[in-house]
């Protein structure tokens, strides 16, 4: 069974585009004019992937990722005409796993599409099944993370971050290798996303014995509390 995605866009030639490059990869694919229509449809029926504009009629792009992120953890890709660093931190910090801005390339956002698929896929083959670090576990088979026995919530993107960081232990892990082995990307990602994805976790793990640690002009390493 192929994998569903929605897209919502108010501008229906993208739609259609991007529905047809998605589709001819063997993607199952819905469409919607807004944000209120695609969550009310996502209610209804789990997609496997959420591709979002920022600017639509009604509930924005931004608000719509907001309200998904409180019921799901499905990936989301957001797309925007914006491209400013406040745009770009605001897509990410409200969980979206990836940004893309318009004008972009249909092969680029496929690309980013099979990215976060192919991430997910790996962790299901993952040989090992848990991975601690001071008190956080995490189970890979579940793709689940606990302080202690509490559940973290966190999207496909957090978890991956997460779960690399705590494979490599306490070693210094630059951005570039995080963008490359988290991202699974070949399309270069601004490096402020590794920074907003951090604060996201730091957030969600601040009862824990663990820390993610900055290594100034390199990159994050974890590290237990002193």
């Amino acid at each position: 069974m192929s994998e569903l995605i929605y897209i919502a866009d108010d501008e229906k030639n993208i739609r259609e585009l991007v529905k047809c490059f998605l589709e001819n990869q063997g993607y199952e694919v819905e469409t919607f004019s807004n944000g209120d229509d695609l969550f009310k449809r996502y209610k209804e029926k789990n997609a496997d992937m959420i591709i979002l504009d920022v600017i639509m009629p009604g509930t924005d792009g931004v608000e719509i990722c907001r309200q998904i992120r409180q019921i799901a953890n499905v990936p989301i890709i957001i797309l925007s005409a914006k491209d400013s660093e406040e745009d770009r931190i605001k897509g990410i910090s409200v969980g979206g796993d990836d940004y893309l801005t318009k004008p972009f390339s249909p092969i680029e956002l496929v690309a980013r599409v099979q990215a976060l698929f192919r991430r997910i896929s790996m962790d299901k083959v993952e040989k090992v099944e848990k991975v601690t670090f001071g008190n956080i576990k995490i189970d890979v088979t579940k793709k689940q993370a606990y302080v202690d026995d509490e559940e973290i919530a966190l999207t496909p993107l957090e978890f991956d971050f997460l779960k690399y960081l705590i494979q490599k232990n306490n070693q210094a892990i630059s951005r570039e290798e995080l963008l490359k082995e988290v991202w699974k990307i070949a399309y270069d990602i601004d490096t402020r996303a590794t920074d907003d994805t951090v604060k996201r976790l730091r957030r969600k793990i601040a009862d824990s014995n663990v820390e993610i640690k900055t290594v100034w002009g390199y990159g994050f390493k974890m590290a237990l509390k002193k």
